[in-house]
């Protein structure tokens, strides 16, 4: 019988434990920058989000390796184990993934009830994590010394890269060439909604943080913590005489740029003049909701009450809204009513975020 010619992939593949470990170094890094670009919305960030794209882009390679292997396993129900069930479930949420993150990045549009696309691809990846997981319980095997060895390793190792990397860039030029949606989004992936049009940008709030509308009359801003001074201005005291230009980028997938007028952090810090201890600025919200900025970048941020010219919708954050540029979305805390001078960062700002409009329903609910 004559030998079967190898094809390209086969020729270049990497030997099956390689190819199993490489998948989850890809996976790990896929969540590990999806996650930073939670948290990245300066133009110096870009870097996050070209290799998340080339990350994923290179883990469709190493998954095609990997199913080609595994398909006769598949297909066989008599050779399948506990795990095989978990298995194929895990590779459904690993296509279903990188198939959403693709589809958003040439410009989809199409959402699951209320969520965007990305919102969908972000919650199948970090579905992928706990499944990745229990998968190397039952299936772990540690590779070898000779499954690194070899010029063809890496050369194989570093096809897989260069395969991401051009893929990458040819998606974003067809993107232009084709005049195709994505072509119009910001390096972090979010799309247009609303610029300059004052209150018409999209109201989205994380996760449960929604409160009843805020009465003006009742409501006082309040700055504290390790200054010299604590300060409290009724609604009518606050002069919003400064105005600057900034971009709202959602974690959700879409930005707005907007002339915001309000009062400066660094006005209110220079009155309650912060002690020599300060490191950290803490924006609170009526829901419980806060944030942290170092002192020097808070310094630059606003509390806004005007957007375009229009005083602030409460679902945009009636009374006052953290204009904090190069931030997400989620960091720019609504309805803010304490400004704490902090000496160490407020680390429960992260469980406080989750839990916010549980913890604001149940003392409306106490209230009435």
């Amino acid at each position: 019988m004559g030998t079967v010619p190898q094809t390209m992939g086969s020729r270049f593949e990497l030997p099956p434990r390689l190819v199993d470990w490489s998948i989850l170094g890809a996976v790990s890094f896929a969540v590990a920058t999806g996650l930073l670009g939670l948290v990245s919305g300066r133009t110096g960030d870009a870097w996050v989000f070209v290799t998340h794209g080339i990350g994923g882009l290179s883990l469709v390679v190493l998954l095609f390796w990997k199913l080609r292997r595994v398909r006769h396993r598949v297909i066989n129900r008599v050779a399948w184990d506990r795990y095989t069930p978990l298995s194929i479930l895990l590779g459904i949420v690993a296509i279903a993934a990188l198939a959403t993150g693709g589809y958003w990045a040439f410009g989809g549009r199409l959402g699951v009830g209320p969520w965007t696309l990305l919102f969908v691809h972000m919650a199948l990846g970090v579905l992928v994590v706990p499944l990745v997981l229990v998968h190397l319980r039952g299936r772990f095997r540690a590779p070898s010394t000779d499954d690194f060895a070899g010029r063809r390793t890496a050369l194989s190792s570093l096809a897989v890269v260069g395969f991401g990397a051009l893929t990458w860039r040819l998606q974003r030029e067809a993107n232009r060439l084709l005049g195709l949606a994505g072509a119009d989004q910001r390096f972090t992936g979010s799309k247009e909604e609303g610029t300059g049009a004052g209150n018409e940008f999209p109201t989205t709030s994380w996760v449960a943080d929604d409160p009843d509308p805020i009465d003006p009359d009742d409501w006082q801003l309040r700055v504290g913590g390790h200054v010299e001074r604590d300060l409290a201005f009724d609604h009518e005291a606050l002069d919003p005489d400064k105005e600057r230009h900034a971009v709202l980028d959602c974690t959700s997938g879409w930005y707005s740029a907007h002339a915001w007028r309000g009062i400066r952090v660094d006005d209110l810090l220079d009155s309650a003049e912060p002690t020599d201890e300060a490191r950290w600025i803490s924006f609170r919200s009526v829901t419980g909701y806060r944030w942290s900025l170092p002192l020097e970048e808070a310094r630059d941020a606003l509390l806004a009450t005007h957007v375009d010219g229009e005083r602030l919708s409460h679902g945009h954050g009636f009374p006052l809204r953290l204009v904090a540029p190069g931030r997400r979305g989620f960091q720019w805390v609504k309805w803010v009513e304490t400004v704490e001078v902090r000496r160490k960062r407020d680390t429960s700002e992260w469980l406080a975020i989750f839990v916010s409009g549980f913890d604001e329903a149940d003392r409306a609910t106490d209230r009435r």
